[in-house]
């Protein structure tokens, strides 16, 4: 089955697919991750305020997001933005925005729905007696979600960040629909360049099922040692 592979292409191009393919998709990975997880921490405590707008706007974002198909999110925000960027800085002509700036903003906005309910339903595991004490304590609102119920709220739900985390670094593939050049992107391209398509897309498929079952084992190890010290 395997006499006719040319695994010599896969060692010609690891450099290029992990120095450069490897690298955007991290840096795109754990880049959003990090926006997501702040902005998606703001709608969660927008949708736990209790004030209408804010509720209305996070439920709405939230839903919006989480409705729509992520690639067609790709899409959008890589031909919308140009001319969003036109709208508010009156320029004559579209912005000239990267492909990674693009693919940062989608993945990052479009992540944050999901951290948001992660976020949420961690807040929501928090005692009511621990805000109950911070208050008690003279502690306003702003103080004790900063000092009290966040910490809390991030150490329950960091195994739960990690695995949407694991599903992002699986999305960010997507942005191969745009011809750039994250992992799959620069198999693609050497499978197409070099006419070996099965053994570049097996490649790469084996190294994103290594990369995310090392990562979902360390998160499992994680969840129990947590568990132990709860």
């Amino acid at each position: 089955m395997f006499s006719d592979f040319d695994f010599n292409v896969i060692y010609r191009s690891l450099s290029y697919l992990f120095l450069d393919g490897m690298t955007f998709t991290i840096t795109l990975t754990v880049l959003a991750t990090l926006i997501g997880v702040t902005w998606g921490t703001a709608l969660a405590l927008m949708r736990l305020s209790g004030f209408p707008p804010l509720v209305l706007f996070a439920a709405g974002y939230v839903n919006l997001m989480r409705s729509v198909p992520l690639v067609l999110m790709i899409f959008w925000f890589y031909f919308l933005v140009p001319y969003i960027g036109q709208w508010i800085t009156g320029s004559a002509n579209p912005m000239r925005i990267g492909a990674f700036a693009s693919s940062l903003i989608t993945f990052a906005l479009f992540e944050a729905a999901f951290f948001s309910e992660i976020m949420r339903a961690g807040i929501q595991s928090v005692s009511r007696g621990q805000t109950a004490a911070a208050q008690a304590l003279g502690m306003n609102y702003p103080r004790t979600m900063a000092y009290v119920v966040l910490p809390q709220a991030f150490r329950n739900m960091v195994p739960v960040l990690l695995t949407q985390t694991i599903i992002l670094f699986q999305d960010t593939s997507l942005v191969y629909v745009l011809s750039i050049p994250d992992f799959l992107g620069a198999a693609s391209k050497v499978a197409q360049r070099d006419g070996r398509l099965v053994e570049m897309y097996l490649f790469a498929a084996v190294v994103y099922f290594l990369i995310s079952f090392a990562a979902s084992t360390a998160v499992r190890r994680l969840n129990r040692r947590i568990a132990i010290i709860r």
